[in-house]
């Protein structure tokens, strides 16, 4: 594993604070606040770090009452806070760089935001059973749209004969991003691949289902256990759940990583509302169809379906591309469902108020 290095700056620069936070941070002294960053929250406490070290925190009054709760302060915000002698108040939070989302679990089309401020997304999947291309675009699909850089792990490369040939599956979707081969069980390869893409100051995020290996990776980076490892059920090979909460660790390198529960569902949201679906073999693609507004299904002169139809567009891919498209829209289209349904109850409650405003004698 890579060497501890000696932190001799201070403890927020450790932790990702930087010129963008600084410049909102400075636009905002009064009541005599400091900066903090959120490492996890548990129910109503919320655990920090700032120049000073650990703190827990509570949200304001005030703050709750004037956000929705996917704004509400996330693993990895910055927050402005006012310390209570050992505990503090949280304030506000200042502008994210970027925030890590999904569609939330159920049938309701809402918004969960699982993190803020993220470098670079960890997606992991494990090479026994668990390995999936489908579930593997959509989480990169999402991951891109909220801006954040993906990397591929494969893991648990150990237990396949060929594990070149998943790599070449991955690099076959067409995203460029970097796909890692790894066991977490091996400290050389671990060492590897983590001396490459984990910089120091820049926060990682790991995502994927229970049981692809995320805690046993996480661990090895730390050197010691943070979470339990937990065993894959041998009914179903899906993994148990052995993170409960999102939480934002200091490697020893330098870099920081948020650890996430497994998640079985990973729906997308239409971050970039007018982008539709991006994907790179597509967007070549697309300016060589007839029509600027084709929609890559029917139409003619579609150069997608004459690229699936020649071979050089892999099918796979296309039938992807389309089901995610249609997930999306579904989302987006139920989501501006709500606000009219919203809208409509507020103008009837107005309606309503003034009505009883009126008949007061």
């Amino acid at each position: 594993m890579q060497d501890n290095i000696c932190y001799t700056m201070p403890t927020l620069q450790l932790y990702g604070w930087n010129e963008h936070f600084m410049h909102h941070f400075e636009t905002n002294i009064s009541q005599h606040l400091e900066p903090a960053r959120v490492l996890s929250i548990q129910g109503f406490k919320h655990l920090l770090i700032t120049e000073t070290g650990a703190l827990e925190g509570q949200l304001s009054g005030a703050l709750i009452n004037s956000r929705e709760p996917e704004a509400y302060p996330k693993t990895g915000d910055w927050v402005l806070v006012k310390r209570y002698e050992e505990e503090c108040i949280i304030i506000d939070t200042l502008p994210r760089i970027n925030e890590l989302s999904r569609k939330a679990p159920g049938t309701q089309s809402t918004r969960q935001v699982l993190a803020a401020n993220i470098d670079t997304a960890l997606i992991v999947q494990g090479l026994d059973h668990n390995y999936n291309l489908m579930r593997l675009q959509r989480y990169l699909q999402q991951v891109i749209q909220c801006n954040i850089q993906p990397v591929v792990i494969l893991n648990k490369s150990d237990l396949v004969p060929d594990p070149e040939t998943y790599r070449q599956a991955v690099m076959e979707l067409g995203y460029n991003c970097p796909v890692v081969l790894t066991s977490a069980l091996d400290q050389a390869q671990q060492a590897a691949w983590t001396s490459q893409y984990l910089l120091p100051r820049h926060t990682y995020i790991l995502l994927g289902s229970s049981g692809v290996g995320k805690s046993t990776m996480l661990n090895s980076l730390l050197g010691y256990k943070l979470q339990e490892e937990g065993a894959t059920s041998t009914a179903n090979n899906k993994g148990k759940h052995t993170t409960t909460a999102r939480h934002l660790v200091l490697l020893p390198n330098g870099s920081m990583i948020i650890d996430t529960p497994g998640m079985r569902e990973f729906g997308l949201t239409g971050e970039n509302e007018s982008a539709g679906i991006y994907h790179p073999l597509i967007d070549e693609l697309a300016p060589k169809c007839r029509f600027a507004d084709c929609t890559h299904q029917h139409e003619p002169g579609c150069a997608i379906v004459a690229a699936v139809q020649n071979g050089t567009l892999p099918e796979t891919v296309y039938r992807s591309y389309l089901k995610l498209l249609r997930e999306q829209d579904h989302f987006l289209t139920s989501k501006a469902d709500k606000r009219r349904n919203e809208k409509h109850f507020t103008k009837m409650a107005r309606q309503i108020f003034k009505h009883r405003k009126d008949s007061k004698y």
